[in-house]
């Protein structure tokens, strides 16, 4: 069985819940603040690839740097925004939580369950 690895921000409340459920399934994982670790581009696009998502689906569109950067102009690519979400971490959706060959967003926190 593959390791489990969970992508998130200490503060974040949907994150705790996730790790706690992580903590009572009994199965070891790691847990990375990736706000002190930051992704890679390379990372970040091979663990959306992993959890079939686009960056898009993933950006934070509430957060200053997504109207600062007017990030949601269409006509960006899919690596601009990825090099804005590593440069400005707090656009991405957390927490994300990867295993093996998949990954998933566990938002609601519960859909951590579905890798357990």
């Amino acid at each position: 069985m593959s390791k489990i690895t969970i992508y998130q921000k200490p503060t974040c409340s949907t994150c705790r819940q996730a790790l706690q459920l992580l903590k009572e399934s009994g199965r070891p994982f790691t847990a990375i603040n990736y706000y002190e670790q930051r992704f890679t581009a390379s990372q970040l696009k091979m663990l959306l690839k992993k959890a079939k998502l686009s960056p898009r689906e993933v950006l934070r569109t509430k957060e200053d740097p997504y109207k600062q950067l007017g990030l949601a102009n269409t006509s960006l690519t899919d690596d601009e925004l990825i090099q804005a979400m590593v440069k400005y971490p707090d656009l991405i959706q957390r927490p994300l939580v990867e295993q093996g060959e998949k990954a998933l967003l566990a938002r609601p926190a519960d859909k951590v369950k579905d890798l357990l």
